[in-house]
């Protein structure tokens, strides 16, 4: 996928709307790789808290509290992180059935149209 829009634009310049390019592929090659990318957040999640751990003793106040908090609900975090990258999974599978779908019906609407068609009668050629 790619997003085409100039970086600035000029004052009194009116901004072009974003265009995206996508590819038939695109849609599904970023649901596999996000689809990888999930299983790796809890673990990421425990690296983290391990990484911190001998900064640990030196928090106080409100960031020692919110430390201990996020350690104490890092499993509960790391759920609601992959519930929430599961629905967005779900949400690019629709676009990409969409994209499919639509692909399909207008390759079908032009065959169709194609047939249809009365080629005979835009010949030109010479009356005699």
């Amino acid at each position: 996928m790619i997003c085409r829009r100039p970086a600035r634009t000029r004052i009194g310049e009116r901004r072009r709307p974003v265009r995206f390019d996508v590819g038939s592929q695109t849609l599904s090659t970023l649901t596999r790789q996000t689809q990888g990318a999930s299983g790796d957040l809890g673990a990421l999640i425990k690296q983290l808290i391990a990484a911190a751990q001998p900064l640990e003793g030196r928090f106080n106040g409100a960031g020692k509290a919110a430390f201990d908090s996020f350690k104490a609900r890092s499993d509960e975090i790391t759920a609601d992180l992959n519930s929430s990258l599961s629905a967005i999974l779900g949400g690019v599978h629709g676009m990409d059935t969409a994209f499919i779908q639509g692909e399909t019906e207008m390759a079908d609407n032009s065959r169709t149209g194609l047939g249809a068609a009365n080629f005979d009668a835009a010949r030109f050629g010479t009356r005699g």
